[in-house]
């Protein structure tokens, strides 16, 4: 997937002068092709846009999927640059905004709208209806969906585990894991459904629980920031167990790797797309993210990934043999991450979190 510029929380969200004076460096060195007015924007008129997210194999395949049959239809360029929440607050305040569609994740996106940094969507240009509901807003769309799930290297693991109980157990399953150390990904919700939580009772989350419950495989856990590192530590055997990204997993099956994905409560979350307050080219943003959403280019994203499509008309148009591999295709327990939630909390659980990992 990517590599983050964490939104550590709102004190970080308010960016320095230094990222301010060097947005408007930016925005004064000019874009390529830029449209010249408000006007000329507003009528399409504009020979690139430029796309926003966070890097690596993932970005590329956005930009292959999406990209190029936007540029084929429309005839405009799409150049790249990586996601910063800084930057992105520093050109929307500074009124010289460069970018025009960032792919981000959800809770700052549902901050963003809320502190007046996003253009609403045009839906008259962007099919809503055919998009996961989980993933829409006035402000934001999906951009693909995922499940954080327990996997497990089958050479190290002795039997099945079957949800997030088991994660936790080192009588039962023996050896180090691995999680994300982010705690808007998931990591509460996992313990607190080892813990016996109900699915329906997640939210608003019991922090202390949730740390007493992490605290009995603290010393056992070693923490992953990259999807590339939950790889590299469950494909050499260093862990046997790991709280990752489902869809880094299909690529190390394929690859063939020994590793197998319990799907019991895997937890639901997903990217967006939105549009930065004060874009040059609003329309052909619009025109761009109706491109990416599509059934057809949504599914190319998918068969070059294996992320899950957040268009519902995508899934049988992707590969037979990735289709198990889908997120969407684990419902039955499935528990759907709430980052509106996060989006609020984050500054109420930051500080103690980074307290307790270096306890």
């Amino acid at each position: 997937m990517r590599e983050k510029n964490k939104w550590m929380s709102k004190r970080f969200y308010m960016v320095s002068a230094l990222l301010l004076l060097l947005a408007i460096f930016t925005a004064a060195c000019g874009g390529d092709g830029e449209a010249t007015s408000d006007e000329d924007s507003s009528k399409g008129e504009t020979d690139s846009i430029t796309f926003v997210a966070w890097g690596g194999t993932t970005q590329e395949a956005q930009e292959e999927a999406w990209g190029v049959p936007f540029t084929e239809e429309t005839g405009i360029k799409v150049n790249s640059d990586n996601t910063d929440y800084g930057m992105f607050k520093a050109m929307v305040e500074s009124g010289n905004v460069v970018w025009d569609v960032v792919d981000v994740e959800a809770d700052f996106a549902y901050q963003a709208a809320k502190d007046g940094l996003l253009e609403e969507l045009d839906f008259s240009i962007i099919d809503k209806d055919e998009l996961d509901q989980d993933f829409v807003s006035d402000y934001f769309v999906g951009s693909f969906a995922y499940s954080f799930v327990n996997a497990y290297n089958k050479d190290e693991v002795d039997g099945e585990p079957n949800g997030w109980v088991d994660f936790f157990d080192l009588e039962k399953f023996p050896g180090n894991r691995t999680a994300y150390q982010w705690p808007t990904a998931a990591v509460f919700e996992m313990a607190l459904l080892a813990d016996g939580v109900d699915p329906d009772d997640l939210y608003p989350l019991d922090f202390d629980r949730a740390f007493e419950k992490l605290d009995e495989i603290k010393d056992e856990i070693l923490w992953w920031d990259t999807g590339a590192q939950s790889q590299q530590l469950l494909a050499s055997g260093e862990v046997s167990l790991g709280h990752v990204w489902d869809g880094r997993i299909y690529p190390m099956i394929q690859e063939g790797a020994n590793i197998e994905i319990d799907w019991n409560q895997n937890i639901k979350a997903g990217d967006v797309l939105v549009v930065p307050k004060g874009t040059k080219n609003k329309e052909a943003a619009m025109k761009f993210i109706a491109t990416a959403v599509s059934a057809e280019n949504q599914a190319e994203f998918a068969n070059m990934t294996g992320f899950t499509p957040i268009n519902v008309n995508a899934a049988e148009l992707v590969d037979e043999e990735l289709q198990p591999y889908l997120s969407s295709s684990h419902t039955d327990s499935q528990i759907v991450l709430d980052m509106e939630y996060w989006a609020e909390a984050i500054d109420d659980v930051l500080d103690e979190w980074n307290a307790w990992l270096l306890e």
